[in-house]
């Protein structure tokens, strides 16, 4: 069976019949479709007969679209969650809606190449009729690419046996009431199906625009493994094209959200904002706000949270962005860069995060794996040995008065001077790092001799140092820098001011991870972060082996 980039499904079945019959159907489109799923509804649409184009035809907007859309969202995480779905709300309209009816082709931010339904075809002598009659329909509809195809699928079995244990609920069909102007929030980072019900549900009660804050800068700073967080105009982009795919007859803001309230309690025109249950407080917050500026209180729609089947006992139960970024930890992130200046064997891992961040357990475990550890910072002492070139550079430059007794370099009194001076640690350094370079390269030449496959060299400034040519991937171990600090004052025995110092002479994790390709946390048990070098390293064997 071909199989292609985007697709659009065509459900014909009641609305109320719709969940149970989610599984099979979404199970089979992801076997054709590989990127973005469009999902349309239309619930009893005909196509036998005469082949006449079918009209495209309004959805109310109640909840039980709404809980629909929860399930479509919910069970495409679970059965397919390679693929991008997106429904459709073009054709779905508040009856107290002014919204105009839709009359032209709509265009799709990556236009299906063939349509799937759940129609049942009951004579097979009018399938090929059927066919031309759900392509016209869909051209009717929506921009495609050229040789657009269908394909029948499954449709779940029997109506009575698949029925929704609550259709006969009577406030299932009450419609949403209208609002023209709504307001929501969020992080929004790797948009996901809890994000895209939130984005959805506003989208069916916002008459005329839809206000979306997207959090940036301090608001961020408290999140789990934020370095991991896509940059902000990657994330709303991202949530831009969604909407305009789902519902482009929508007025849409999107904002930066720099504190915990932004425009919602300002703007006066706003009418509903929309909530979670665990922002529902937030909500309520802003109407406090609103009062005290004058302003109307806000309909408060709180939607539930969804829970993720497939979270693990270090997961949240939710479905959220910090457990897709904690899926993360171990995984490739960007392709190492091919450099011909180094040999095949042994391939070597730059591993590096600042201080306290945990990069000796690491690399202790990576060593039980199979990896040759060499310890950079090590090689960095054997530079200041006497006898050595850097010894008498370092001498000449910060003078007698850093020596013991005995001729050796006082480290701890140097450390002392460069760490307060910007200007001297450069110098320090411009002696320092060259010499440790060489001897690391020594060390890596003699694993090679040895017939050792996999080096790791441990090395807290590698980034800093200009040393990515000497490693074929970098891995990065990053903690909160609070914890950080912690360890640092608790097993060096220094102040936490001293700690600071010396952190602040280091690259932060945030730019680490701009040149990592593999990210590593140690911020929780360790048994977690033995879990993520495991993932890492066997990753990493099945990248040699394919080439």
């Amino acid at each position: 069976m071909a199989v292609f980039r985007s697709g659009i499904l065509v459900l014909t079945s009641s609305l109320h019949l719709i969940p149970s019959r989610l599984a099979p159907v979404l199970a089979a489109a992801a076997k054709i479709v590989q990127k973005i799923l469009y999902v349309h509804l239309h619930p009893g649409l005909g196509l036998a007969g005469n082949c006449v184009q079918p009209t495209p035809a309004y959805v109310p907007a109640n909840r039980e679209v709404s809980q629909i859309l929860t399930h479509l969202y919910a069970k495409s995480l679970n059965v397919c969650g390679c693929l991008d779905v997106r429904v459709i709300l073009s054709n779905v309209k508040n009856l107290c809606s002014t919204q105009q009816p839709f009359s032209s082709v709509q265009t799709l931010s990556e236009p299906p190449e063939v349509v799937l339904t759940d129609y049942r075809i009951t004579d097979s002598n009018q399938s090929s009729l059927v066919t031309q009659c759900l392509e016209k329909y869909i051209l009717a509809c929506y921009t495609c690419r050229p040789n657009l195809q269908s394909i029948f699928l499954p449709s779940g079995g029997d109506d009575a046996e698949n029925s929704c244990p609550d259709a006969n609920d009577p406030g299932l069909s009450e419609g949403f009431p209208p609002y023209g102007d709504v307001v929501l929030g969020g992080t929004f980072d790797r948009l996901h199906s809890a994000h895209k019900i939130l984005l959805s549900v506003s989208c069916l009660l916002a008459r005329k625009r839809l206000l979306i804050g997207v959090a940036d800068g301090e608001l961020l700073s408290s999140k789990d493994l934020k370095e991991l967080i896509e940059p902000y105009q990657d994330r709303v982009d991202k949530v831009r094209t969604f909407l305009l795919d789902v519902n482009p007859g929508i007025q849409y803001e999107l904002c930066s959200l720099r504190d915990p309230y932004g425009p919602a309690i300002t703007d006066p025109d706003l009418e509903c904002i929309v909530v979670s249950d665990e922002t529902r407080k937030g909500g309520e917050a802003v109407n406090r706000k609103r009062l005290a500026n004058a302003l109307q209180e806000l309909a408060i729609h709180q939607i539930s949270l969804v829970k993720d089947v497939h979270h693990t006992s270090d997961e949240e139960e939710k479905i959220s962005s910090s457990t897709l970024r904690k899926r993360l930890l171990g995984s490739l992130l960007t392709p190492p860069k091919d450099n011909p200046r180094l040999p095949a064997t042994p391939y070597v891992i730059g591993l590096t995060g600042y201080m306290g961040s945990g990069k000796s357990s690491v690399v202790q475990y990576l060593q039980k794996m199979g990896a040759v550890a060499i310890n950079a910072d090590a090689m960095g002492h054997q530079s200041y040995r006497q006898g050595t070139a850097a010894h008498h550079k370092i001498v000449q430059e910060f003078g007698q008065e850093i020596l013991l007794q005995d001729g050796t370099i006082n480290r701890k009194a140097l450390g002392k001077i460069v760490f307060e001076d910007q200007e001297k640690l450069k110098r320090l350094t411009s002696i320092v790092w060259p010499e440790t370079a060489a001897l690391v390269k020594q060390m890596i030449s003699q694993a090679g001799s040895e017939g050792k496959s996999v080096c790791v060299v441990d090395a807290a400034l590698l980034l800093e140092a200009g040393w990515k040519d000497m490693v074929h991937e970098v891995w990065v171990v990053i903690v909160p820098k609070d914890e950080a600090l912690r360890r640092i004052v608790q097993r060096d025995n220094v102040s936490e001011e001293d700690a600071r110092k010396r952190l602040a002479n280091q690259w932060s994790n945030a730019q680490r991870v701009q040149h990592a390709n593999v990210v590593l946390s140690t911020q929780w048990e360790a048994e977690f972060t033995q879990k993520q070098i495991r993932k890492a390293w066997q990753l990493l064997q099945n990248r040699r082996s394919s080439c």
